[in-house]
Order: C-alpha cells, then sequence, then structure tokens
C-alpha cells in the first residue's frame, strides 16, 4: 500500500518537517518505493512536485525537505505500486481543473472490480491506475449534479464527495485526500491519523528519522496547522486514527 500526507493550515505554512519523516518511508524505513508527489497551493496556482524514484534516494525530494515552500494546503503521496506500472504518469498526487481550479487527489489502497463500474464522461485518465480512474469519475459525477458554474456551497459539494467515496470503498481499501486548494477532505478506509497543531505548541520528534522540531520558534499563538497522514509521523504527540467510512473536511486547518 501507500502513504498518504496531507497539510491544511490557516496561514501559509512550511511542511518539512513533516515530509522528512515521509521520505524516509519511500524506500528507507518502508517498501512504499515506486515514486512519490507533492502539491502545494499558492492562491489560485499550484506547484506539483513529482519522481518516479523512490523519496529516500531522490533529488527532488530533497529540495522539498530543504526548501521551506509555504502553502495553506499540500497533499503527498509515497508510491507501492499495485495498479499501473511505474512511470511518472502514475505517480500521485493527480491534478485536474474544474470550475476555473485546480483540483488534487492522491489515494492509498487497491481497486477490485472496477473498471466496469466506475464509467465516465468529461475527465480522461492520463495513465493506467485505479487511482486516477476513481479521481476522474468523482470529478465526473461532481460535474454531473451541480452544472458547469461553481457552486456557492462548497462545503456541499465535498460532502457529496464523501458519499461517493461510501461507494468506492465497496470496491476495496480506499483511503484519499482531494482539495480545491480551499478545502481538504479526508477519507479513510482502514488507515488515516491526523493531529492539530495550535498554541500552546510543543517539541515533536519524527520517527522515521533524527529529527526534532520545537513548534514555538516556528509559529504565532495564532497559527492552526492540521496534518494527516497514513500512519502517525511522530512518536512524542498524540495522533487521533480515523474511523472506517469517516470523512474529515478541512479548511485553512479547521474542521467544518
Amino acid at each position: 500500500m501507500c502513504e498518504l500526507l496531507g497539510m491544511s493550515a490557516n496561514v501559509p505554512t512550511d511542511i518539512c518537517f513533516s515530509f522528512s519523516g515521509l521520505m524516509e518511508r519511500g524506500g528507507r524505513t518502508g517498501p512504499h518505493k515506486d515514486g512519490f508527489g507533492i502539491t502545494f497551493y499558492e492562491g489560485k496556482g499550484f506547484r506539483n512536485f513529482k519522481d518516479a524514484d523512490p523519496s529516500c534516494d531522490s533529488a527532488i525530494a530533497k529540495l522539498i525537505r530543504d526548501y521551506p515552500i509555504k502553502s495553506c494546503t499540500v497533499i503527498s503521496h509515497i508510491r507501492q505500486a499495485n495498479r499501473g506500472r511505474i512511470c511518472l504518469e502514475n505517480t500521485h498526487p493527480f491534478t485536474r481543473c474544474l470550475w476555473g481550479k485546480n483540483w488534487t487527489f492522491a489515494h492509498n489502497g487497491q481497486l477490485s472490480n472496477y473498471q466496469k463500474k466506475l464509467t465516465i464522461k468529461y475527465h480522461v485518465p492520463i495513465g493506467n491506475t485505479d487511482s486516477e480512474l476513481a479521481f476522474c469519475w468523482l470529478l465526473d459525477n461532481v460535474f454531473e449534479k451541480f452544472g458547469r458554474s461553481k457552486p456557492k456551497n462548497m462545503k456541499a459539494v465535498f460532502t457529496y464527495v464523501a458519499k461517493l467515496c461510501d461507494s468506492l470503498r465497496e470496491l476495496g481499501v480506499y483511503n484519499m485526500m482531494l482539495t480545491d486548494g480551499e478545502y481538504l477532505l479526508a477519507y479513510c478506509t482502514n488507515n488515516l491519523h491526523w493531529i492539530t497543531r495550535k498554541a500552546p505548541f510543543a517539541k515533536a520528534s519524527l520517527i522515521d528519522t533524527e529529527m526534532s522540531i520545537d513548534f514555538n520558534q516556528h509559529t504565532t499563538p495564532n497559527d492552526i496547522v492540521t496534518v494527516i497522514s497514513t500512519q502517525p509521523l511522530t512518536h512524542n504527540e498524540r495522533w487521533h486514527k480515523m474511523a472506517v467510512g469517516e470523512s474529515k473536511l478541512l479548511k485553512f486547518g479547521v474542521e467544518v
């Protein structure tokens, strides 16, 4: 299986610390060596970095680890391939444009008997993974339900997506993250954990590498940062495990 990492914050924040732990799992402390990707949102634009090589050895991953790109919304993924060959077009996260916004999606798990059930009309996959097909199917259904114009109530859109995820969960393991750059939706089948960091901030130490941080030195009292990952990334903080079929919708670090 793959591993996911997402962040939602109320101020532009870098994800260097969390990503430093995740990248080690991409071939060194974990088996997820079949590529990695990460998407940062900045206003209406986004930066999307991918590599089909293991993240633990990737020069691109080292850039992400060392270069503090600040964003309010981030999705990252390290891949252990099960559907589709190891190549750039099959590397998560996947992105598409809908209603003039860039949407980003990443999936952890494996679906079965999905080809006939996930019929698409508008959003065509570039690669050949079950994950990208599921993403295209979600966007097709959203487009058909809400139309060509962006709805005023975007929370209702993501609530509808969460219901669609219930159907995808019937096809197999389906942990996923989806964002339009403002809202971040996480959906759990078996393994997703989250933590919200806010004042009073404390120190944290990564599980996968010898690295610690004192968040008091890098934050203000008003900062709120929620991190979601497949497995906890630190060993001295309290992470919360999501339940089967649970979804979590965040906007600027806060659940809505």
